[in-house]
C-alpha cells in the first residue's frame, strides 16, 4: 500500500519535474535524459504482468531499472566535460549493484506489499530452496532462507569489480564521491545481510554512525579500495563451509579483495586501529575530572 500511496503522491506533484528539466541549458542533456527515462519506462513496463523468473530476467529487470540509470548518469557526466565516457558495461553494473542489493535488502517489505506482493527474486535461484518465494519469511523455513539469501548475495558480489574499474575512472572529486559512496554503503549492507536471518524478519540497514563514517571518510579512490577490502573481510569471516554457495561466495570475495590489494597501496595504514584521538579524548576527560575534583577541594 505504501508503495501505491507514494505513486499516487508523485502523480499529483510532478509540476518541480518540467522545472528541473528546463535547468539543463544544453539540448544534449535533455536528449540524454529523455532517451534514458523512454527507455525505462518501456522496460520496466515488460515486467508488469510478467514474473522475473530466470537470472537472465533478473539481469534485464536491473537493467531497465537502474542499469540505465548508471548509463545516463555517465553520458551526462561526459557532457560536463569532467569526464570521459564509459564503456555501457561498466556503469550498467553500478547500476545492477545498487539495485540488487536494494531487492535483497527489501525482500519483507516487497513480500508483504498490499493489495499484491511485489516479487524480485528470480525463481531460478529461490526455487532451490522452497516451493513459493513467501515461504522464506517463516521461521520454519530459516536454515534454507538464508542459504538462498546466501545465493542471492553471491550473485549481486559478481558486479563489483566492475563497479571499482568504473569508480577508478572517475577524475572529479565530486563525481567520484557521488558515486561511490552508495557503492560503498551497498557492499556493506550486503555484508550484514548476509547469512542473517533477520532479512526475514524486519529491515536490516547500517547503523547511522557507520554510515556517517562512510560520508566522512570517501575522499579518494584510496577510500573507496579501503571501504570495500575492510567489507570484504567481514564478509568472509561470516561464510559459513557448510553453505552450498560457500567455494563460489569465497573466490568471489577474494577476487574483489585482490583487487583491492592490487590497485590501493594504502590498505595497511586504513586496517590499522587508529587510537591516537582517542587517547587524546580520554587524557582530556582525565584532565578535566582531575581539575574539577581539585577545584572542589578548595576551601
Amino acid at each position: 500500500m505504501a508503495f501505491f500511496m507514494w505513486y499516487k503522491c508523485l502523480q499529483g506533484s510532478h509540476g518541480p519535474f518540467p522545472s528541473c528539466f528546463d535547468c539543463f541549458s544544453g539540448t544534449w542533456e535533455k536528449e540524454v535524459i529523455e532517451d534514458i527515462t523512454m527507455r525505462m519506462g518501456g522496460g520496466m513496463a515488460k515486467f508488469i504482468n510478467k514474473e522475473i523468473e530466470t537470472i537472465d530476467d533478473y539481469e534485464e529487470y536491473c537493467h531497465y531499472v537502474a542499469g540505465l540509470a548508471g548509463l545516463g548518469l555517465s553520458k551526462l557526466f561526459h557532457a560536463s566535460g569532467k569526464e570521459d565516457l564509459a564503456p555501457d558495461s561498466l556503469p550498467n553494473a553500478v547500476g545492477l549493484f545498487l539495485q540488487k542489493t536494494n531487492i535483497i535488502r527489501d525482500y519483507l517489505e516487497d513480500i508483504n506489499e498490499v493489495p499484491k506482493c511485489r516479487m524480485f527474486w528470480p525463481r531460478q535461484i529461490w526455487s532451490k530452496y522452497v516451493n513459493k518465494l513467501e515461504d522464506l519469511k517463516f521461521e520454519e523455513n530459516s536454515v534454507k532462507a538464508v542459504q538462498c539469501l546466501n545465493d542471492m548475495i553471491t550473485n549481486a558480489l559478481s558486479h563489483v569489480e566492475d563497479c571499482l574499474v568504473c569508480l577508478s575512472t572517475l577524475r572529479d572529486p565530486a563525481i567520484l564521491r557521488s558515486c561511490a559512496i552508495p557503492q560503498i554503503m551497498a557492499v556493506g549492507t550486503l555484508t550484514m545481510c548476509y547469512n542473517n536471518a533477520e532479512v526475514f524478519r524486519g529491515a536490516v540497514k547500517m547503523r547511522r554512525g557507520l554510515s556517517a563514517k562512510v560520508f566522512d571518510q570517501t575522499r579518494t579512490m584510496e577510500d573507496v579500495y579501503g571501504a570495500f577490502f575492510h567489507f570484504s573481510s567481514i564478509l568472509k569471516s561470516k561464510v559459513d563451509n557448510n553453505d552450498p554457495n560457500a567455494t563460489n561466495t569465497l573466490k568471489r570475495i577474494e577476487s574483489i579483495m585482490k583487487t583491492c590489494r592490487d590497485y590501493s597501496g594504502t590498505l595497511s595504514k586504513r586496517n590499522k586501529p587508529n587510537y591516537i584521538p582517542t587517547l587524546i579524548i580520554i587524557f582530556f576527560i582525565v584532565v578535566a575530572i582531575l581539575l574539577a575534583y581539585l577545584s572542589a577541594k578548595r576551601p
